[in-house]
């Protein structure tokens, strides 16, 4: 291209249409980066010194564009959630003692404050030391929880799945809490020094379209648009199929969708229009894991081909714990010479 540019500069570039002089390479690693510095995710997820360091190591060493502050929900624990605590795995909600079991707890339910509740404090604190150590030259990237995926973690995901056709104005009022509550999270997260917000709501590929329009993707909206006001960018996360939704999801206004590999990307662009950028479309496990360098070109350029130029180089989902770093670092080749 003739020129070139820092991380910062090029995710912002390609986020407002200018010319870029490579792809931007913004993959999601919680287990991988935690393992590239030798702690246990256990550590990684619960404390944000760890994080860090394990997100600037990562990002140098593979040659990210960004570092993020993704790890487990930080808003269920906050807010009562029973959790169970690996050493060495994610933590896992403990949905046989939901918080929410009893939907009439949600009226005495208290919002907790992100700066002095431990798990949503800890986030920022981590943000904070990636903009001091990193803010100049990398894009800070926080999370939130979407509301669909949110909310499962407060009544648990079989049961809220229920709820929307047993309940619809518990839905309402349990979405209106948690997007209250995302937005607090993430004014905050703007105030620490984020440049992007991620919007995690994995459990949204599981409601048809007719429930996904009618009740998660105004929350959704709300959402995406508060983070705007605030000063993100917004990048929305949402694991699994979501073909009967591409549309909808492309009405958001988001400025970055990731693409799972259950998607085709040749369909999300058709879906979403040229102006969308659109993240990952890798197979995690399959090709980013299993795969050689070779292949991981391969398929990466297949993604490209029918994403078209607005494009950023990353995998379906999160990368893998055992994913060798040499396919790693085929992400960054393909990233790098194009």
């Amino acid at each position: 291209m003739g020129f070139t540019m820092n991380s910062r500069e090029r995710v912002f570039a390609m986020l407002d249409g200018r010319p870029v002089d490579h792809l931007p390479l913004m993959p999601i690693t919680m287990m991988f980066a935690a393992d590239q510095i030798g702690e246990k995710y256990g550590k990684y997820a619960l404390d944000y010194r760890i994080m860090v360091e394990a997100q600037l190591h990562t990002a140098e060493k593979f040659g990210f564009d960004h570092v993020s502050a993704i790890t487990e929900t930080r808003e269920a624990p906050d807010c009562g959630a029973y959790v169970q605590y690996f050493e060495n795995q994610p933590y896992a909600i403990d949905e046989s003692r939901a918080r929410l079991a009893d939907k009439k707890t949600l009226k005495d339910l208290r919002m907790p404050d992100p700066q002095s509740a431990p798990h949503m404090r800890d986030r920022l604190m981590g943000i904070a030391l990636m903009k001091e150590r990193a803010g100049k030259e990398k894009i800070i990237e926080g999370w939130v929880e979407g509301p669909c995926g949110a909310s499962a973690d407060l009544r648990g995901i079989n049961t809220l799945m229920l709820d929307f056709y047993d309940d619809e104005t518990f839905i309402v009022e349990l979405f209106e809490f948690v997007v209250e509550l995302a937005l607090w999270f993430g004014r905050e997260q703007v105030k620490a020094g984020v440049d992007i917000i991620g919007i995690g709501d994995p459990a949204a590929s599981l409601v048809g379209p007719r429930i996904y329009e009618e009740f998660v993707w105004p929350y959704e909206k709300r959402l995406v648009d508060g983070l705007h006001q605030a000063g993100a960018r917004v990048r929305l996360h949402i694991c699994g199929n979501t073909r009967r939704m591409l549309d909808l999801i492309g009405k958001l206004g988001c400025d970055i969708v990731d693409i799972d590999s259950q998607v085709p990307m040749a369909e999300a662009r058709h879906l979403m229009g040229p102006n969308q950028v659109l993240l990952g479309g890798l197979d995690p496990v399959r090709t980013l894991e299993q795969g050689t360098p070779e292949s991981v070109m391969a398929a990466l350029e297949e993604c490209h081909r029918q994403a078209g130029p607005r494009y950023i180089v990353g995998a379906g989902c999160e990368i893998t714990r055992t994913t060798p770093p040499e396919n790693v670092r085929a992400l960054s080749l393909y990233a790098q010479t194009h």
